[in-house]
């Protein structure tokens, strides 16, 4: 089995071009530097070094090798900071951006645990519904439903499987009656969502295989989605909003899931970045706490599969 030390030797040899210096540089005398060498070369059976009294340079097997020498310590030492790592705690300033009602109403308190459990992490959070400019904006990571337009941003999913529900609250329900049908949403008051000056007032959902959907109209328009519940929650009319925003009023009873029969569109939520290399530590952490979460909600998603 090849030694590392002997692997060290050939990198530093190839570096400085002198095996005496690659001796110092490792903390070593010139006889063990010129023993690890022979040792190695015997292994391999090959001569990785053309070696004459005045100078020393790699035979083309010494070049071959020499790649993956470097790659294979260089390996071992990204694992052993990531050990390193994994002892220690989070610490610095994280980023993020989320949409406002996700944001306000769900992730907030979320975060409150998440920096109990790393008190040496600072956070700071925008919240806004309007997609973060993550290439201009001063944020690391962003929160955000849906798959990015622009396909060169990583995503890495938080909640995959999440959906969208139709919701009223129950003052609703027993002022202007039960939506038995999804035709009947023609007459009643549907609260909107609008982004980027796009009226979302066009609803699918899936009977089975069937694909449905429906054009809604309402009183009251909004590009915040937490003023667009708070005025479901109040009792203004029907709404259309992802399960992870409406679950704790459904669970309080504030809000009532409608034609539950009905699978609402997809709402995949996720973790978006400009590149992998922004995937620290904190950011892989707090994923993973997200994710968490996340699954808890879901376990109580009103629609089946």
């Amino acid at each position: 089995m090849l030694r590392l030390d002997d692997l060290q030797i050939v990198v530093r040899t190839a570096e400085l071009g002198s095996l005496s210096a690659a001796a110092r540089a490792l903390d070593v005398s010139p006889a063990v530097a010129s023993g690890a060498l022979k040792r190695l070369e015997r292994q391999l059976d090959v001569r990785l070094f053309a070696r004459s009294t005045r100078s020393l340079r790699l035979t083309p097997e010494g070049e071959q090798f020499l790649g993956y020498a470097r790659a294979a310590l260089q390996n071992l030492e990204e694992g052993q900071q990531q050990l390193a790592g994994s002892k220690v705690g989070i610490s610095g300033v994280l980023q993020l951006s989320a949409p406002s009602d996700f944001g306000r109403n769900v992730l907030l308190p979320w975060l409150d645990e998440f920096q109990q459990e790393h008190p040496q992490l600072s956070l700071r959070l925008l919240l806004g519904d309007r997609v973060a400019d993550l290439y201009r904006q001063q944020v690391d990571i962003a929160i955000r439903y849906g798959t990015p337009e622009d396909s060169s941003l990583v995503a890495l999913p938080l909640a995959a499987s999440n959906r969208r529900v139709l919701c009223a609250a129950p003052a609703y329900q027993h002022q202007h009656g039960e939506l038995r049908r999804l035709d009947q949403l023609a007459q009643h008051n549907c609260l909107l969502y609008m982004l980027g000056g796009r009226l979302h007032e066009r609803w699918r959902f899936q009977d089975g295989k069937r694909e449905l959907s429906v054009t809604v109209s309402g009183n009251r328009v909004s590009d915040d989605a937490d003023v667009v519940r708070r005025w479901a929650v109040a009792g203004r009319g029907v709404v259309y909003k992802s399960w992870l925003d409406v679950a704790d009023d459904v669970q309080a009873g504030r809000l009532r899931v409608l034609l539950p029969e009905l699978r609402g569109e997809l709402a995949p939520l996720n973790l978006v970045c400009t590149h992998r290399a922004q995937l620290s530590k904190a950011v892989h952490l707090l994923r993973e706490f997200i994710q968490r979460r996340c699954a808890e909600l879901l376990v109580r998603k009103p629609w089946s599969g």
